[in-house]
């Protein structure tokens, strides 16, 4: 691991190495891209950096202006960068370079990469302790998946899984509801298969969609919740060692290309918005993807609900999940007064969960988590069982949310449903590729 160059210069080698730091994501949500801060923040300054988009951009900027309001002495400067390499970059080099945020977000799967890389400041629980941020007040899953040697280097904020949307007058249509209104239960691959099809039967086009097409993610998330449900992992070892298992990949592979090229259950050959601009009118029953497009079809004005992907491989119930959290980059100095004021910026985020719910995120924050309010707040409350079952990407220092890792992943279960590629050969695409990345040293 290189060492952390001083940080009142940036060095050729203290500039690469962050660059390759912050160069492992290729895609993600889109968000306004912004320059690094032309100079420290003063001690009534907080600045904080995020990279939310859409819907969630809109509450993140309210959330915001919560805070402002509650500490009008407080100067609350709010960044918005790109998703991606150019968020991940500028967080590292501001770091290196001794000028980053107070506080920033990132994904639990890509913080780890930046606390092996000496760039975020590790939060002892006696800080956390006097702004009231004990580890019993948050999602244990997610706490503890964040947890590096023991250590805290973040506070998670959400879990944001894999869910199921379904057009609720379709769905009813086709004998899918309850007498309550919802969904009923569906079991195992040929009820999945079942519900699909007689979704389709009233759309007289498709039962689901999802993205493939230009989108990594979602064929990847898809593959990932049903391999986690059959209990299959992919790397070991932080990532240096490959442990796919070939039948249980199959398995799975061999049900999606039935859905898509047999059966025509889902379209094989359609990119992100395709896959929800169908969905959205009324040409499929069901729409797998992220909890956070609940704004989208909100604003279609649509009858729609949510629900837990099902449990189609039986076994413990998983489902492929990332978390968004807040870090506080490593600082040139030791203030305990900035921290505190950092600190107490995180605490507002967690208040305002109510908020960030309403977006889809199912919230970490147990307080609100657990509380009466949150529970009548539907169809967002519908899956929040998914906190509790969430399969993060493997450690690595490749992988996790919009990562290489993703990618070849995704591209190859994509191939699969697109009728390109048949499960062998999608299979040894990915022994291949990720045998690359795992026998490729960490840029840290």
């Amino acid at each position: 691991m290189y060492p952390v160059p001083a940080r009142n210069a940036l060095s050729r080698r203290a500039m690469l190495r962050a660059t390759l730091l912050g160069a492992m994501a290729t895609t993600g949500c889109s968000a306004v891209g912004a320059g690094l801060l032309d100079a420290d923040p003063d001690r009534d300054t907080i600045a904080y950096w995020n990279l939310f988009g859409g819907g969630d951009g809109v509450r993140m900027q309210d959330m915001e202006d919560g805070y402002r309001e509650a500490n009008p002495g407080i100067d609350l400067q709010a960044v918005t960068l790109a998703w991606g390499n150019p968020y991940y970059t500028k967080l590292a080099l501001s770091t290196v370079g001794g000028r980053p945020p107070d506080v920033a977000v990132s994904h639990l799967t890509r913080m780890k990469t930046l606390a092996a890389g000496n760039l975020l400041q590790e939060l002892k629980p006696e800080d956390l302790e006097r702004h009231g941020m004990t580890a019993e007040r948050f999602n244990s899953r997610a706490w503890d998946a964040g947890l590096v040697d023991g250590k805290i280097y973040a506070i998670p904020i959400d879990t944001h899984p894999f869910v199921l949307f379904y057009n609720t007058k379709i769905c009813d249509e086709a004998g899918l509801l309850d007498g309550s209104g919802n969904l009923k239960p569906i079991k195992g691959p040929d009820g999945f298969e079942d519900a699909l099809t007689k979704a389709k039967a009233v759309t007289g086009k498709y039962g689901a969609t999802h993205g493939i097409n230009s989108d990594t993610a979602s064929p990847w998330r898809l593959f990932q919740t049903l391999y986690a449900q059959l209990g299959g992992e992919i790397l070991a070892e932080d990532g240096t060692r490959i442990v796919l298992d070939d039948a249980r990949a199959t398995q799975v592979l061999d049900y999606l290309r039935a859905l898509t090229v047999e059966k025509d259950l889902m379209p094989g050959s359609i990119d992100y918005q395709g896959a929800i601009a169908l969905f959205a009118s009324g040409a499929a029953g069901f729409h797998l993807n992220g909890e956070w497009e609940i704004s989208t079809f909100q604003t279609a004005k649509m009858p729609f609900s949510m629900t837990l992907v099902p449990n189609v491989f039986g076994g413990d119930y998983a489902i492929q999940a990332d978390s968004h959290t807040l870090v506080l980059p490593v600082r040139p100095d030791d203030d305990r007064a900035r921290l505190d004021m950092s600190l107490g910026f995180v605490r507002s985020m967690l208040d305002q969960s109510l908020t960030w719910a309403e977006g889809g995120h199912v919230p970490a924050w147990q307080p609100f988590a657990t509380s009466g309010a949150y529970k009548e707040l539907t169809p967002q409350s519908n899956y929040r069982a998914a906190a509790d079952a969430a399969v993060y990407d493997p450690p690595g220092w490749y992988s996790g949310s919009g990562s290489n890792f993703e990618n070849v992943m995704g591209a190859a279960v994509g191939a699969v449903e697109a009728g390109d590629f048949t499960p062998a050969a999608a299979i040894a695409q990915i022994r291949s590729k990720l045998s690359e990345l795992a026998a490729t040293a960490p840029p840290v």
